[in-house]
């Protein structure tokens, strides 16, 4: 290995420097406090825990994600954590076991064993919140308020909102009776947004021509508020279920329309997106500028089953660092010089950073001054008294 290649970080890894850091940190602080505002308590997941605990109820695309690894003291698989949300449901359901509707909140670093364009880097600073225990709809609208309030505080200004509703496709699916490689045909289809893919496989599994005409619309069902006026034509004699995630829709698009009418509605009704693991309701955020929603989220019901306790539940999630580049991080030039040494100096500096104040002070021999250490003034010895005064 080359004296160069000791300083390369693995692909998808990444340090975060000055001013970035302070940035993140700020933001950080800011979402915390909104959600703490908001009645959300504060969690910290552990960094690790074991496979079987993990992974439950998760689908194979988070085991896919986590990094495994052996622990050396009782010889069990552990696993990396990789999205916090799953760990957050287990806290819920075995540790807290509270009653009623439970609002939690968290940030805290994930790792990931892969990295795509969906997700962004593999060491992604996770934050977002959870509501557990209210089936209803204004828990749904409250966590899509509370997403568009992270923004906001984040500094985004258009945001484009995607929503869908995993209902609508597995309700189609349970009516058609299809299952196996069958629907998983079908599935990838519909994720390739390919009309002639969705048209064969259609034609090849599903034999009920109002239903197939159904799965078919399901492929072009996704623009503005319009969508769900087609929607209600295409899906007329659609399962009940259909009609119901329909209405939430609609009602979720009232809900935020009314609070947030700068917002640009999307609906894809054919969104798969967390198939094995959302049971209604979905949604990602994007603003101009980002390949990759900033904001993503949704219901995802009984994840607490296999602890012994389901629970409804909806949240969502977001990248710190990805957020952190909504608004440039200019590194603050506000700090106060201060000598190596002077009469009385270090009673002078402890009360300034007592009052909340950076001060730098200089190190006998130090070459750089107070513009490399962002500082815009200076104590000085005046009259008798060390003074802060303008540089």
């Amino acid at each position: 290995m080359t004296i160069a290649d000791r300083w390369l970080l693995p692909d998808g890894m990444d340090e975060v420097l000055p001013p970035q850091a302070s940035r993140m940190e700020e933001l950080r602080r800011a979402l915390l406090d909104l959600y703490h505002r908001w009645g959300y308590d504060q969690v910290m997941p552990p960094t690790a825990e074991f496979l079987d605990s993990l992974l439950t109820g998760t689908g194979s695309d988070l085991a896919l994600q986590t990094f495994k690894l052996t622990d050396q003291l009782t010889g069990r698989m552990m696993g990396v954590s990789a999205d916090v949300t799953p760990q957050v449901a287990r806290m819920d359901a075995h540790s807290l076991k509270r009653q009623g509707p439970v609002r939690l909140c968290y940030c805290t670093n994930v790792l990931r064993a892969t990295a795509d364009q969906h997700q962004g880097g593999r060491s992604p600073v996770q934050v977002g919140v959870e509501l557990f225990g209210h089936a209803g709809l204004e828990a749904d609208l409250e966590i899509l308020h509370l997403a568009l309030a992270s923004l906001s505080a984040a500094g985004a200004g258009e945001v484009h909102l995607a929503l869908g509703h995993i209902g609508i496709y597995r309700s189609l699916v349970e009516a058609a009776g299809l299952a196996g490689d069958a629907e998983r045909a079908l599935f990838e289809a519909l994720e390739l947004k390919s009309p002639g893919e969705i048209a064969a496989r259609v034609s090849e599994s599903v034999e009920d021509p109002a239903l197939a005409e159904m799965f078919l619309a399901l492929g072009r069902l996704h623009g503005g508020a319009e969508v769900l006026e087609e929607a209600r034509e295409a899906f007329a004699e659609a399962p009940a279920a259909v009609g119901a995630a329909l209405a939430q829709l609609r009602a979720l698009h009232q809900g935020v329309l009314a609070s947030h009418p700068e917002v640009a509605p999307y609906f894809d009704l054919g969104e798969l997106r967390g198939y094995a693991y959302h049971t209604g309701m979905m949604f990602a955020a994007y603003v101009p500028g980002y390949g990759q929603a900033l904001a993503k989220g949704g219901r995802y019901d009984d994840t607490g089953r296999a602890f012994g306790r389901a629970r409804p539940a909806t949240g969502f999630s977001m990248d710190l660092k990805l957020l952190s580049g909504l608004t440039p991080s200019q590194p603050a030039c506000d700090g106060i010089w201060a000598p190596a040494e002077g009469e009385g100096l270090m009673d002078a500096v402890v009360a300034l950073r007592e009052t909340g104040e950076r001060v730098v002070q200089a190190l006998p021999g130090q070459r750089t001054g107070p513009v490399e250490h962002r500082c815009d003034r200076e104590l000085v010895f005046t009259d008798g008294q060390w003074q802060v005064v303008a540089l």
